[in-house]
């Protein structure tokens, strides 16, 4: 299969290819004469288990350990392994942006609770004393 037909397949994407080509993922089965790269059949099933890998914030690197060279060498274990260790890192990144998303939405309840009277850089000065200090409701 030729990458013009990897770019009509549903799903796929042109650019990255040649490089998961060069990682050893997707591999040229051929050269032709013109310069183009054969690619095997199941380049396309690969190619989709790399954009899904890649969409979840997998590494080039982890997916070399991830995606098999052929579908038939899966390691099931070291599969189970890796999207168990993506999922944890998945949910320990989300727990940082939910307390992330928490601070700022308590500064910038602060900032518009603005007491009567104060300019905005007192208002600010205010709030970030607050929030150096480590209260939970910045009031």
């Amino acid at each position: 299969m030729k990458i013009g037909m990897l770019r009509r397949r549903p799903g796929s994407s042109l650019s990255p290819i040649p490089s998961y080509d060069r990682i050893g993922r997707v591999r040229v089965v051929e050269r032709l004469p013109n310069g183009y790269r054969v690619y095997p059949e199941n380049a396309v099933v690969i190619l989709g288990l790399v954009l899904v890998a890649q969409d979840a914030g997998f590494t080039l690197e982890e997916m070399q350990m991830l995606v098999p060279r052929e579908l038939a060498s899966w390691d099931h274990d070291l599969l189970t392994a890796t999207l168990a260790r993506k999922i944890a890192e998945i949910e320990a990144e989300q727990a940082r942006l939910a307390a992330s998303k928490a601070q700022l939405l308590a500064i910038t309840e602060a900032m518009a609770g603005r007491p009567d009277g104060i300019d905005c850089a007192s208002n600010a000065e205010r709030v970030l004393s607050l929030t150096m200090l480590g209260r939970a409701h910045l009031t």
